[in-house]
């Protein structure tokens, strides 16, 4: 990892703050993180191949000025990490939010474990609408407040489930284990996520960002802004200029070809044709 671009990230997050390998570094760079940088799932939806190696996520990310989903999220934060001396793996998770807690779906998320001061930490920067905005202890049960939602992990036997609370609720995003995963497992499941027909990100467009003081979550032609203190609202867009338009504006995400974009949400429909 002695490439990376430690310079170019704090730049594309517009961070200066400290760069040790303490706690306060890692909350304020897991706060940055998805507050510059957007989840957005568009070069799936176009049929581009979306590269996990270095090079390609740092000319995608810093130099592009690009979002991305879970494993270019995570990989450049882990990167970052490392660069700065933390003590960091990777970790997969069994995506559940909105199905059953015990369905039985594939390892297709990463997540990053952080080993600080005698404890462990989990962390994740690409989990769109719910990403967390700060690290959490690896403590079962503790309720865990982001500067977001509150947070806690469940465990199950040699799992964890990690919820949070929505509304009155407690809800599962997503099942893990502490068992590592590398670079090799990512890019399995990210070929399939971003080429297999059953993948829902060849059909459906995804983009969040989390702001201070909102989250921004779209789905398709549906924006929804959760602002701070737990007032939602939803927006329905009409056009595929006008979507275009809230990804750019909004949600701070470069379209690389804007006038294939607003044809493929038309072909995908999207939006209405």
């Amino acid at each position: 990892m002695s490439d990376f671009d430690l310079d170019g990230y704090f730049a594309r997050i517009g961070y200066g703050g400290p760069t040790d390998a303490s706690l306060a570094t890692l909350k304020a760079l897991h706060a940055a993180h998805p507050r510059a940088i957007p989840f957005e799932n568009i070069d799936a939806l176009m049929g581009v191949s979306v590269g996990l190696d270095l090079a390609s996520l740092q000319d995608k990310i810093f130099r592009q000025g690009r979002g991305g989903y879970c494993f270019e999220h995570n990989l450049i934060f882990m990167h970052a990490l490392d660069a700065l001396g933390f003590t960091v793996g990777g970790l997969a998770a069994r995506v559940v939010w909105g199905q059953p807690e015990d369905a039985v779906t594939a390892r297709s998320h990463m997540l990053l474990r952080i080993e600080l001061g005698g404890r462990t930490y989990i962390a994740d920067v690409g989990f769109g609408g719910l990403t967390l905005t700060a690290p959490l202890l690896l403590e079962p049960g503790l309720e865990q407040q982001t500067p977001h939602e509150t947070f806690r992990l469940v465990e199950t036997g040699d799992q964890f489930r990690l919820q949070a609370s929505i509304g009155e609720e407690w809800r599962t995003l997503y099942r893990f284990d502490l068992s590592q995963a590398y670079e090799v497992d990512y890019r399995v499941a990210s070929h399939f996520l971003s080429t297999h027909p059953s993948s829902h990100f060849l059909s459906t467009l995804v983009a969040a960002l989390a702001l201070p003081d909102r989250r921004y979550a779209l789905r398709n032609n549906r924006l929804s802004t959760h602002h701070a203190g737990g007032r939602s609202e939803q927006r329905e867009i009409a056009t595929a200029a006008e979507l275009a338009d809230v990804l750019e504006n909004q949600l701070a995400i470069v379209i690389p070809d804007r006038a294939a974009f607003e044809a493929k949400l038309r072909e995908k429909r999207i939006v209405e044709t």
